[in-house]
């Protein structure tokens, strides 16, 4: 009965007891907005990685959804687990650095888009700028190595690697938009699809960092992460000085614009 339970997929289980959507959501588990929902209840426990305690608690509340008329002993779920201080391993250090970046850049996104209204020339050309770090650096140069390198080394199909791909493609369709209007100075479609796309990534680098990132070290073996540092750093080869000038690009911007906070960037 148990077993049965844990084997369930999350999204057939919330849809016949809604419930137990609202338990997840408690302990900020989002399979209820998850639009892929194919993992099973014992996985999504593995891969979020609640604590012991509240592991049990989740599952006991779940139990009781679904079996209300019934005592059930839950047993704890085997979970691969890295000893105390654990910190990234170095490739994934190397993503976790790449995100700081990003997030940089997003922070920036209402200061760009203020300069768009007031000084459009200035405001476009920056906003091109921008576009070609999301592309050049988030895209190409981040989400490559982990599309390319770190996800292959996991089945795709699980539910988590398909949800972070469709996020790039949905974020590439707001950069593409962004595109689009840049060419129609369509300023305020410019405005909105750059809010939409920091959005969409702030919450996806979260779970990256949060949920992802830990569950993958924690199912990768030695041998595998010293292959996917050497990969990345192959891809780091290939790219040469790139990066590093759309990371001062950044810094650029964060130092215009605290030195021009009260006349524009």
């Amino acid at each position: 009965m148990v077993e049965k339970l844990l084997s369930g997929y999350i999204k057939e289980i919330i849809d016949e007891y809604p419930e137990v959507g609202k338990v997840l959501e408690e302990y900020a588990i989002g399979c209820v907005t998850c639009n892929v929902g194919t993992c099973l209840l014992k996985d999504i426990i593995e891969i979020h990685n609640p604590s012991e305690d509240d592991e049990q608690i989740i599952m006991a509340k779940i139990a009781n959804i679904v079996y209300p008329e019934r005592e059930i002993e839950i047993p704890k779920i085997r979970r691969k687990m890295k000893p105390a201080g654990y910190s990234f391993s170095p490739p994934m250090k190397i993503l976790v650095g790449e995100h700081m970046f990003i997030k940089r850049l997003i922070t920036l996104i209402p200061t760009l888009c203020e300069e768009l209204a007031k000084n459009p020339k200035n405001g476009k050309a920056l906003a091109r700028k921008s576009v070609e770090f999301i592309r050049s650096y988030a895209d190409k140069f981040h989400h490559a190595k982990e599309e390319e390198i770190l996800f292959r080394y996991f089945d795709e199909n699980l539910d988590i690697l398909k949800v972070m791909h469709e996020e790039h493609e949905i974020g590439r369709g707001y950069v593409r938009c962004i595109v689009d209007s840049l060419e129609k100075d369509d300023y305020k479609a410019v405005t909105e699809h750059f809010k939409r796309y920091g959005e969409l990534l702030t919450e996806h680098i979260k779970k990256e960092d949060e949920i992802l990132y830990p569950w993958l070290d924690r199912n990768l073996t030695t041998r595998q992460v010293g292959e996917i540092f050497r990969k990345f750093q192959e891809v780091k080869e290939q790219f040469g000085d790139s990066p590093k000038i759309h990371e001062d690009f950044v810094c650029s911007i964060e130092l215009s614009s605290r030195q021009g906070q009260n006349g524009g960037i």
